[in-house]
């Protein structure tokens, strides 16, 4: 199953149509597998690289999937038990510019990133058909719990093509 398009805001198209398939727990899985082979690949010494001025560390690049992870499952979960009022959006500069990632281990981000998607996956796999179909409000937007799956999903591998184009 998919998201319709009229599910989310058309700001999130691309992410959306990264992800081919209709099993979104199963692309989540197989993703985070491959994601960890990629994160992994990188060295600590090149945890603090940037490819260019203003542009993010690898470090800041997996700080960055880690925090929208989170806001965003926290997002599918609120919408999923019924959650009616609006959820906040972020800014993911001042995120990361608070993250202080920088001054972490390269391992433990990549580690951290891994449980979080782990965990999540419990919870996602726990939806019923009818939660994901549920609409809610999110940075002052209609979304449906399927369509943040799909996001998350297409956010990360957005994120993971620019490592491997930019920084590898």
């Amino acid at each position: 199953m998919r998201p319709n398009h009229g599910d989310y805001s058309d700001y999130y198209n691309s992410y959306v149509n990264l992800i081919e398939g209709d099993d979104i727990i199963n692309i989540l899985y197989e993703q985070n597998k491959k994601t960890q082979d990629i994160l992994n690949s990188f060295s600590e010494h090149k945890g603090n690289y940037r490819y260019a001025d203003g542009k993010w560390t690898v470090k800041e690049v997996v700080g960055h999937l880690i925090d929208t992870e989170r806001v965003f499952a926290y997002r599918a979960l609120c919408i999923a038990r019924g959650e009616k009022k609006s959820l906040p959006g972020f800014e993911q500069d001042d995120y990361v510019k608070e993250g202080n990632f920088n001054h972490r281990e390269l391992f433990d981000l990549n580690y951290e990133f891994r449980l979080l998607r782990e965990s999540n996956l419990l919870l996602f796999k726990s939806f019923t058909t009818e939660m994901l179909k549920q609409k809610g409000f999110a940075n002052e937007s209609s979304i449906s719990v399927l369509a943040i799956l799909f996001i998350i999903a297409g956010h990360e591998l957005h994120h993971i093509k620019v490592l491997q184009e930019k920084y590898i």
